[in-house]
């Protein structure tokens, strides 16, 4: 079973989330076919990539699959992690996130690190690994970073609570918000809208914007330190606790020990 479905028109990519029983969850298995649809796309020259859900969905995608999370002393999020390598490999192309239905966690960083977000007026973005006892690392927060303002990445991460895609709008995380009628027709337009222009001029450009936001000073010591600050979090009881309360689909009870 493939866990996406990729399709081309027009020398646009689609591709479409399908593994609904898991509400879309960033599983090492979905991430994998992701990847292969885009290393696909790539090889056929592809001007523009939209990401979506099936049509009608109420998760867009409940973000990394937590099964998956080592249950403790080992880092939930190291470079070689799926969702990692899938972030940077969406700065590889022009890439539109087409949203309806609710964002969660990893999946919000997904959708942000996408060029484009264009929503549903029902959509809804959450950051939730503070749900889970999970020490994100340095590149995720810099993606949160790049797209929204640093009390509005605090509001979100800390408490963890969904907005919508009206306030989403405002603060410039969305793009625009189409009704669900109109969002698959309205996204098109857009991404051939960009398949008309330059695709060379595109792909030095975002790399350049990808370069400029990316430009902060980080001395290995302070490296060290945030790696160590994030290695007391997964060794931790209350890692181990947030893990098992959400497979146990219980709310976790941390002590901060």
């Amino acid at each position: 079973m493939s866990f996406v479905i990729a399709t081309i028109e027009d020398s646009i990519g689609t591709i479409v989330l399908n593994h609904a029983q898991k509400r879309n969850a960033l599983s090492q298995a979905l991430i994998a076919d992701l990847l292969e649809a885009l290393e696909s796309f790539r090889q056929q020259n592809l001007r523009v990539v939209i990401l979506c859900a099936p049509e009608g969905t109420t998760v867009w995608s409940a973000g990394h699959d937590v099964s998956e999370l080592p249950q403790a002393h080992r880092d939930p999020l190291s470079w070689d992690d799926p969702l990692r390598r899938l972030i940077r490999e969406v700065e590889n192309y022009p890439v539109i996130a087409m949203i309806e239905g609710s964002v969660w966690g990893g999946a919000c960083e997904l959708a942000f690190a996408c060029d484009l977000v264009i929503a549903a007026d029902d959509a809804t973005f959450a950051i939730t690994p503070a749900k889970l006892g999970v020490p994100y690392n340095l590149s995720g927060l810099l993606t949160f970073m790049n797209t929204i303002s640093l009390h509005i990445v605090k509001e979100m991460a800390f408490t963890a609570s969904p907005i919508t895609a009206e306030r989403a709008e405002r603060l410039g995380i969305v793009n625009q918000i189409v009704s669900k009628q109109e969002l698959k027709k309205h996204t098109s337009e857009i991404a051939k809208q960009i398949v008309r222009n330059s695709p060379l001029s595109i792909a030095i450009m975002k790399e350049e914007l990808n370069l400029l936001a990316n430009a902060y000073d980080l001395s290995p010591l302070m490296f060290e330190r945030i790696q160590s600050l994030r290695r007391v979090v997964y060794n931790s009881q209350d890692y181990q606790e947030g893990i098992r309360a959400f497979l146990e689909k219980r709310h976790p009870t941390f002590t901060g020990k």
